[in-house]
């Protein structure tokens, strides 16, 4: 048995958008609702947490950084998917602890599911 990492991409999504709402962050739509660029996050985290599986968790946040930056997003007060500004552009170490869980929740995962998740 084997799931693709799409799949896995949601089941990391999802949780992600569960932690977002345990702290009053309800800006996460389900994964059928997601832009694509947001999905292919996600999927480039579950790629990226497969070929590194002894990185920390600040190595998934600087991974994703450094994507948001390339497609030029910055950090804003508020996520805004047309300005490109999100309050996670931020190094991880000025992160909030409830934002660091995002990246401990999406290694977990990740981690758990790995001998399953399709290597191609």
């Amino acid at each position: 048995m084997s799931i693709s990492r799409v799949d896995a991409a949601k089941i990391c999504h999802q949780a992600n958008k569960a932690l977002c709402e345990t702290i009053y962050d309800n800006s996460q739509v389900n994964w059928e609702d997601a832009p694509d660029w947001q999905k292919q996050s996600a999927i480039n985290g579950v790629s990226f947490c497969m070929a590194n599986p002894d990185a920390p968790a600040s190595a998934n946040h600087d991974s994703w950084l450094k994507e948001k930056t390339e497609a030029g997003w910055v950090y804003g007060e508020v996520k805004d998917a047309e300005k490109k500004t999100h309050p996670c552009c931020v190094p991880y170490d000025k992160l909030p602890v409830k934002q660091q869980a995002k990246d401990y929740l999406f290694r977990a995962i990740v981690g758990s599911l790995k001998e399953i998740i399709e290597k191609n």
